[in-house]
């Protein structure tokens, strides 16, 4: 598992950007915190490297929203918060094969989806709990073959 604390807004975009190199078609993305935890910030970085033509913007009403990227490989953004169960995010009948999928609130409903990348990001308390620059602390972990040898030397440098 790899710890970081992310100093503010800026960097948590520029976590997200240095996760795009390494992802390709069939990737999932499972991002876990409360509210104003950085979900979509990281989301809006990794976006903006994977050269997404639009602004990511949280999917909060429209559950999921697919991204066009340069490379021809969409990003999908999913916002499972009001989903109670797997089934449910099944049932939105993504791409999953072709396209980088992120999961906002994916804890228990993901659990046999395979092969992921999986962030917790925790915001401190006290002060004004939606601060964007507060610093937030991320723990990334890889879950099955495709990520068992993540290494922390993409996500640690200059944080």
């Amino acid at each position: 598992m790899i710890e970081l604390v992310i100093p503010d807004a800026e960097a948590m975009e520029a976590l997200g950007a240095r996760l795009a190199p390494l992802l390709r078609a069939g990737d999932l993305v499972q991002l876990d915190g409360e509210l104003g935890a950085g979900k979509t910030t990281f989301t809006r970085g990794l976006g903006a490297a994977l050269g997404t033509r639009e602004a990511i913007t949280s999917p909060t009403f429209v559950l999921a929203r697919e991204h066009p990227t340069t490379s021809g490989t969409p990003l999908v953004h999913v916002d499972a918060y009001r989903l109670a169960t797997a089934v449910e995010l099944e049932d939105l009948d993504l791409d999953w094969e072709h396209s980088i999928v992120v999961v906002e609130w994916g804890a228990g409903k993901l659990d046999d989806a395979g092969d992921r990348i999986e962030l917790m990001i925790e915001r401190p308390h006290g002060g004004d709990p939606l601060a964007e620059d507060s610093p937030r602390h991320v723990r990334i972990a890889g879950v099955g073959d495709r990520w068992k040898d993540l290494d922390a030397t993409p996500w640690t440098a200059a944080f």
